[in-house]
Formats: C-alpha cells, structure tokens, sequence
C-alpha cells in the first residue's frame, strides 16, 4: 500500500503511450544520464542513503531529483496523482509520512540513464509543458522523479532550500511531522502516555509489570513509579491502559477472571508518584471523584446482586462503603436481556457528577431497565430524568446526550430531562461534540463506520467520504484512524470537521495524551507524536 504511487507511475506512462499522436511511442521520450548525489542529502531532517535504496535520490544537470513515492512525497506535503483527465497532478497538500528509507539488499550503481516524459504536468494548479523545461521530471524505475530546484522548491513549495559545500543539500519542509518518540521498543507493546511533559509507558519482566516515567526533554532518564506482579494470572489479565480524568493521570489493569479478579485503578499524583484506589471488591467496577468522596460503581456480574452504587469518604476505610442510592437498584451499566439472563454491559459506562448529583443508569428490573437517574449524594434523593431505555449517555456542556435502545438514535435534553430533540438521521455507535458541534459514527459494515455531524436542522452531512475504523476526540480535534488498506492511517480534523492534516503511516493505535495526538506504528509498534 505504500509504494502505492510506483504503481500509478506505471500507469502514467502507460497512459501517455496509449494517449499520445500516431508515431508517439514510449521511444519517442528523451532518454539522458543521471548520477546518484556524492553529497549528502537530508530531507526534514532525515540523511537520505542513496546506496541500497529503491528509489535513490538522483542528479541531473547539477540538480538534485527526488522520487514521488507515497512517502516521499507526503513527507514533503506533497500529494501527486494520476488520471487520464487531468494527468499527473502534484499540489501542496495537508499530508505527512514519517520516512521511509526503502532500503534493498542491492548496492545502486553511480549513474543511470533515466527518460524525460514528454508530457504536460500540473504543480499547483499551474501547467508545465515537461519537454521545454530546462529541469523536467524524469522517470527512472518506473517511479517518477521531481527536480528540487530553487523555483520548485522555494517558490513554488515554500521549503527552506539549503547548501552547504561541507553539509551537502537540506530540504525543509513546513507542514506537521511525525516525529519518533525516543522510548525503548517495547513501549508500544502495552499502552503509552503524555501527560504534563512526561512519558508513562509499561515493561513486562516475567510476570511482572513495571510502570516508567520518563521527561519528555530527557528520555534517557527512566524512573520507575509503579510495579505489580502478574503472577498467577498471567494468562487473564488485561493489559494496562492510562486515561486523563479531570486533569489528572490514571491508570487501570484487571487482574484474574471477570467474577474471581478485580480491577485496579491507580492516580499519577502532582509529585508524579502513583497512589492505587484499590478496589477491594471482585469484578470490574467504575469510580468518580466527588465532593463527598468517591463514589464505586460494581460493575459486571458483582452488579447483578444490586447495592453496587458506593461512597468511599476520605479517609473511610475501603471495606467500609456507604451505599447510595436504592440498594434494589442495579446502577451505572447498561443491562442486557438475554432470554432469563441479565448482563451489565462494562463497556458502556455512563456516570457523570456535577456538584452534589451524579446521573447514571439505573435498572429497577427487566420492564424498567436502563433510565436516566440523578442522585443527589447529600439527601440520597433519587429522580428520574429520562424514562426511555438507553444504551448509553455523556453530559456535555451541561446538557444531556444519550443514545435510545428502541432506535439507536442520538438525543438532547436539559439535565432535567426537558426540551429533548433528536440530533442523528442513522443509528449512533459512537458520538462526541467538540466546540458545540455533535459528531456521530454510524456502523456501515465490520469495523468501518460512517463519520457524520449532527444537524437538527437538516440531514447530516457526511464528514469523510472514506469511512473510518474509530474516532475521538482528542485535544479539541477529531482524530480519524483508518483500516491497513486505506490511503491514510490517521485523519484529523477540526471542531467543524475540516481537514487539519493526512498522516500516510498505517496506525495500530491512538494513545493517551494531554498535547498533540500521540499515535503507535501497525509496521513495528513504533511511537510517534504529531504536534
């Protein structure tokens, strides 16, 4: 997928030949000589190796060419395409790659003979006849080749065009970079985050987990914060996985089977020490941070024995909660009927806390399941706010935001319940709301999803013609990941859906982070980070 452009290359001169005036062949197209560069070459920053790469970097007429890969090209904010229309199109474009060396087993001889297209070009909008230009674009292995010269690349692309007889030729480049994390390698493994500066990311030694923190500025020095020992669980528990909650750092990992194990939650405080929340119960279970404590929700099978809403009061012993709420209740997770068996979903959670009241879900019993409640934590006082069945809910910018079983549509009310209105034309599987502006996915086959934004006032416009594999809101931007077969790995995008940049790399996963958008490679499970 990404030598994707050598391929188009082929098809480009394949176009040409099958397009040009009778007598016009493949032949007719001027054949001259290059040599590969005995300078070196860095392009952003990166010392391009001519001798074992695919696609050298080439010189022609004392000028430096480089070849219009996938990468290369993106690396540069670059996009090239071909059609028969048109023809070969190249334009600055809001892309960028990480780089790719393309590097062979087979050493580059010092010069080639490389063909001049005689064909029409488009850079910029700007037609150029290819057979009267001084420096024209080559074609050498079947890849298309761009002159880097100072009215290229300055003029024309706004690079920072340098020489130097000692340093050799530097190309800079300004749209947004991938740039390497400095962490070791087995980092993206588990989980990784950004917080404040610092790195957090997980080693396994046997069985057991050692947590890291290293300075952003000074990768080099690792301070363990956290360790905890496998053991015999070795084989159920879950990976650790870091999440920013009002402004501070959390960790979480489930230790043995989802009945018998339990889950662990654990905060990174302003010292940069970590504090465990130790549960103290089996299971999976939830937590917020409130005014008069925290409150525990008991999720999974320990919520199917009801009393699963708890208060822990600072300094009140763990194994002493106080229950909230109707102890007959079930609370925070969504409750699936299967036949004669109940199920509290734990991927849905749904509990938020404004002041003195916290809303979550709550199920009285199987005709009366999954409605929006506020309680209040100083009176016990329950309400219920919404009376359909939901799957789940958010509350954003003190509203409510919840998604209906019956439709699996989207909706809004007051946080009393009031003024309620349908926001989504689809079924939802996903949704967030940046500056005001609600987005939604909607599932269009296995594990790709429609990206649209809510309008009330009219049909939902469909954000992204490509459809995405998962969407979030990061750092006031949507961030887009795409399947292995697409063109881009990763899109984002601003508050009202508008393109902020392309990133070509393929992404396994998009990591916590309090800056810019922290991303883990699906080629090696290499970190980069995108400012």
């Amino acid at each position: 997928m990404r030598t994707k452009w050598a391929g188009n290359a082929v098809v480009f001169s394949i176009c040409i030949s099958l397009l040009a005036p009778a007598g016009h062949s493949r032949a007719a197209d001027m054949s001259v000589r290059v040599t590969l560069p005995d300078f070196v070459v860095n392009l952003n920053g990166h010392t391009v190796e001519n001798q074992y790469r695919k696609y050298p970097l080439l010189v022609y007429r004392d000028i430096t060419y480089f070849p219009m890969t996938w990468n290369d090209t993106r690396l540069l904010g670059l996009e090239a395409n071909w059609s028969p229309s048109e023809g070969l199109t190249i334009k600055q474009s809001q892309v960028t790659s990480s780089y790719e060396p393309y590097k062979t087993d087979r050493r580059n001889a010092a010069a080639y003979a490389a063909e001049v297209p005689a064909s029409s070009v488009t850079i910029n909008g700007k037609t150029i006849d290819n057979s009267k230009e001084e420096y024209p674009l080559l074609s050498f292995r079947d890849m298309t080749y761009f002159p880097l010269t100072w009215g290229f690349a300055h003029n024309e692309f706004g690079w920072d065009y340098r020489w130097d007889d000692a340093k050799g030729l530097s190309i800079t480049s300004f749209n947004p970079q991938l740039q390497t994390v400095g962490l070791p390698a087995y980092a993206g493994e588990n989980d990784v985050a950004l917080f404040k500066g610092d790195y957090y990311f997980v080693e396994t030694t046997g069985t057991t987990n050692h947590v890291y923190r290293v300075p952003v500025q000074q990768p080099s020095l690792k301070q363990e914060i956290y360790t905890y020992d496998i053991g015999s669980f070795d084989l159920q528990h879950t990976p650790l996985s870091f999440q920013i909650r009002d402004n501070t750092l959390w960790f979480t990992y489930h230790l043995g089977g989802g009945f018998m194990g339990h889950d662990e939650f654990v905060k990174i405080g302003i010292d940069r020490k970590a504090e465990s929340l130790n549960s103290g119960y089996f299971g999976y279970m939830d937590f917020r941070d409130t005014l008069y404590g925290t409150l525990i929700v008991k999720l999974g099978l320990a919520a199917l024995a009801r009393d699963n809403l708890l208060l822990l009061p600072p300094g009140q012993d763990v194994a002493k909660p106080k229950s909230v709420g109707d102890p007959s209740v079930i609370y925070g997770g969504h409750v699936i009927n299967n036949g004669d068996v109940e199920n509290v979903g734990v991927n849905a959670l749904s509990t938020a806390v404004i002041g003195d009241d916290v809303y979550l879900l709550a199920t009285h019993s199987k005709s009366d399941a999954n409605k929006i409640y506020k309680i209040n934590l100083q009176t016990n006082k329950s309400n219920k706010i919404i009376d359909s069945n939901v799957s789940w809910f958010r509350l954003i910018d003190n509203k409510l935001y919840y998604v209906k079983d019956e439709d699996n549509a989207l909706y809004s009310s007051a946080l009393d319940g009031t003024r309620e209105m349908k926001l989504s034309d689809h079924a939802v599987s996903w949704f967030d709301s940046i500056d005001g502006n609600v987005f939604y996915t909607t599932k269009k086959d296995a594990n790709r999803f429609e990206l649209y934004q809510a309008d009330p006032n009219g049909d939902d416009p469909l954000v992204w013609t490509t459809p995405v594999a998962n969407v979030q809101v990061l750092n006031n931007r949507l961030v887009c990941q795409f399947g292995e077969n697409d063109d881009y790995g990763v899109v984002l995008l601003d508050s009202s859906g508008h393109l902020l940049l392309k990133a070509a790399d393929p992404i396994a996963r998009i990591f916590t982070s309090d800056e810019g958008i922290l991303l883990k490679s699906a080629r090696d499970s290499s970190v980069t980070f995108i400012r």
